[in-house]
């Protein structure tokens, strides 16, 4: 028996998903996120880049040179494994660090001219994935649905 996960049917038309689970959705937030995360995982290691690299550039482009901890509040990415996504990134000359002259136990992180670069790359690669998450939608619709979660986010954001 061969399934279409995306139809969510079996061959000869038979619903594989109960239709009380395609309408909650929670459900339907989780398999999209699953969906959306494996295809922007994929599409940016095809650009050798990881998430965590763009999302490093990004705070680092839109708020400016920060702390590690700056950087990790920003991001939502773990203290922890911070260094290695700044190693990385160093290692990459996208990122650059230098001893805070306030705090010489602490480094400032500031996003290169090749990382500026890099980030505007990113954008593009982002840009043509999410075409492609979103296919089924309309440009008005869209912009409906990130409005819709990013109120939810926030919503769930300050009752957390």
């Amino acid at each position: 028996m061969i399934r279409d996960e995306a139809a969510g049917v079996r061959d000869g038309g038979v619903p594989k998903t109960p239709d009380r689970l395609r309408r909650r959705a929670s459900r339907l937030l989780s398999q999209l996120a699953t969906r959306s995360d494996r295809l922007i995982t994929e599409g940016l290691a095809r650009a050798d880049a990881r998430q965590w690299h763009y999302a490093v550039l990004a705070s680092l482009e839109e708020y400016g040179p920060g702390s590690q901890a700056e950087l990790s509040r920003r991001s939502g990415i773990y203290r922890s494994d911070m260094v290695g996504v700044l190693n990385e990134l160093a290692e990459r000359d996208l990122v650059e660090r230098a001893p805070d002259p306030d705090d010489r136990r602490r480094n400032i992180i500031t996003i290169s001219t090749r990382g500026r670069r890099r980030l505007r790359r990113l954008d593009q690669v982002l840009d043509d994935l999410h075409d492609e998450l979103l296919a089924p939608l309309s440009p008005a619709e869209r912009d409906q649905l990130v409005g819709l979660l990013t109120r939810l986010l926030d919503h769930h954001a300050r009752t957390s």
